[in-house]
């Protein structure tokens, strides 16, 4: 079954519910008022801030952009790309696509306009969808997109290079087009995220995204009372796939523009949402917050929260040992995946093991995993090899680009870049990323594992380890420490703190600076590399500063 049944069947059945609402707390908080004042208030702005949406408009909408697309000429297989921030018109356009039988391909919101071009050019597309926040990326390039057949614009202000896709698609038909779809029809391409060049593009068939429903509503057990708050970019395949609960379950779910810490815990208290995905960053900063004195959790009505969740990056123990702190009743899990798998959930905690917090888990609903050597062959419990996966999510391929899929991809299974053990239970481990091991003096170091450690420690907020050239040990650990605002800490401080761990992971270098990560949440190691890695001259400028 395609997936776009789903949608047709939640507004045949709820089409009067309201299935998506886009809050936009910046604005709310500049006029100062609730929301509820604001619906009180005649010709009130609410519609700037806050926007809703039910079932049946969400599919009158995908079926009118559908039906746009077929009088454009688009054909089944065609390519349709989407630049847009999350907003209330991003999933009608996704599915709109799906309808009309061509491929969604979305787009980076941080691409920029070389990047776009690039992956335009990549996934063959014929038509890009953008939004006003882009206007100055795709004007310096649009003269170069030979493949792009028609430019729409999602927004007010219609720059005079591409048609206005509002107006368009209000005068197309509401009515589904009809285009037969099967499992095995190409679905969408999303992009690795690029931190060694240039992104791959990963194909996935409309089998591998329905997948992702019932894994993710498997996982997490979303039903039609609960509300799911979504704050990461639509355009990765993690914030989308945890949707998708929501999607099968016919459910409500919120997108919040921001993510502040008080914004969060806002629209959890006056919209009643019932689970949330978080990145790490993000529940670091809400319990900083909370542990400053900057939020008061009294304020709030929590009392409906049941699940926080997190992914897309190693999850530190000590993080979810201080969210149960505050937060003793929430269920939690630990959510891995990749864009080639389809998202999140191939491998999960499981909200019933909470005990083995510092795993990623188990085989998620449907898939396998195996931890293997070079030669793809099994390597002993409690060894450390490359983690493969197998299940139903798995991507078709990296389109136009057989020699890169024939090095992650045999018999089924994906190679996931990931370096990973496995214990007695069968828990996964994750230790690093294999492109990430230092090697130092023929030693292996996983960084993972020592910047786990480094964030239990009192005053540091966030930590990255890369490695740094050496003349005497090729490579060697270098740890940068994000403090806690308001905190204390200087290099002697991390010294001591480190001397539990074996000499060699211990870090050579302490730089204090800001741990950068990209809106997925992932540490951009790239960044740091770039920063102090050339001749390490800047390390040694700050690694002595005292941090207050």
């Amino acid at each position: 079954m395609p997936i776009t049944e789903l949608l047709a069947r939640n507004a045949r059945l709820y089409g009067q519910e309201k299935c998506l609402t886009e809050i936009n707390m910046d604005l709310q908080e500049k006029h100062n008022v609730t929301w509820l004042e604001y619906e009180l208030i005649e010709n009130s702005p609410a519609g700037e801030y806050r926007r809703d949406m039910t079932w049946r408009v969400f599919d009158e909408k995908a079926n009118r952009l559908a039906n746009l697309l077929i009088k454009r000429g688009i054909k089944k297989g065609d390519k349709v790309a989407i630049l847009l921030m999350n907003c209330l018109e991003w999933l009608p356009i996704y599915f709109g696509i799906l309808k009309a039988g061509a491929v969604a391909v979305p787009l980076n919101f941080r691409y920029t306009a070389e990047e776009i071009k690039y992956c335009l050019d990549l996934s063959d597309a014929k038509v890009l969808l953008f939004g006003p926040e882009f206007i100055s990326r795709i004007e310096t390039i649009y003269h170069d997109l030979s493949k792009i057949k028609a430019l729409f614009y999602a927004g007010e202000n219609r720059p005079s290079f591409a048609e206005s896709y509002d107006r368009l698609a209000a005068n197309c038909s509401s009515e589904a087009p009809g285009v037969e779809l099967t499992d095995e029809d190409d679905a969408a391409i999303y992009f690795s995220s690029g931190t060694t060049g240039f992104p791959k593009a990963i194909l996935h068939t409309h089998r591998s995204l329905l997948s992702a429903c019932y894994t993710e509503q498997k996982h997490h057990g979303q039903t039609r009372e609960d509300n799911f708050l979504c704050i990461p970019p639509l355009y990765h395949t993690g914030a989308k796939m945890h949707w998708f609960g929501s999607l099968l379950s016919g459910s409500k779910a919120v997108l919040l523009r921001g993510v502040k810490p008080e914004w969060i815990l806002k629209t959890v208290s006056e919209e009643k949402i019932t689970i949330v995905w978080l990145l790490v960053p993000w529940a670091q900063d809400l319990l900083d917050a909370i542990e400053s004195g900057a939020v008061k959790l009294e304020d709030y009505d929590l009392s409906q929260w049941r699940l926080m969740h997190i992914g897309a990056q190693p999850v530190p123990p000590s993080l979810i040992h201080r969210w149960k702190k505050y937060f003793p009743h929430h269920l939690y899990d630990t959510n891995y995946g990749l864009s080639e798998s389809c998202g999140p959930g191939c491998v999960h905690l499981g909200i019933e093991n909470i005990e083995k917090v510092g795993a990623i888990g188990v085989p998620g609903y449907g898939w396998e995993a195996k931890i293997v050597d070079e030669k793809w062959q099994p390597v002993p419990q409690g060894q450390i090899g490359e983690l493969a996966v197998k299940g139903p999510g798995i991507m078709k391929c990296y389109y136009k680009n057989p020699e890169a899929t024939a090095a992650v991809l045999k018999d089924g299974w994906l190679l996931t870049g990931d370096m990973a053990c496995m214990d007695k239970d069968g828990f996964i481990y994750l230790v690093d990323r294999k492109k990430d091991v230092i090697i130092s003096g023929g030693e292996n170091i996983y960084p993972v594992q020592i910047e786990d450690f480094l964030r239990a420690h009192d005053a540091v907020k966030d930590a990255a380890v890369i490695g740094l050239p050496d003349k005497r040990l090729g490579e060697i650990a270098a740890a940068i420490i994000e403090v806690k605002p308001g905190m204390r800490c200087t290099e002697e401080d991390i010294r001591q703190f480190c001397k539990t761990l074996p000499r060699y992971k211990r870090p050579r270098r302490i730089i204090f600076d800001q741990v950068p990560r990209n809106p997925t949440g992932k540490i951009e190691k790239p960044r740091l590399r770039e920063k102090y890695g050339a001749a390490g001259i800047v390390a040694i400028q700050t690694e002595r500063r005292v941090v207050s």
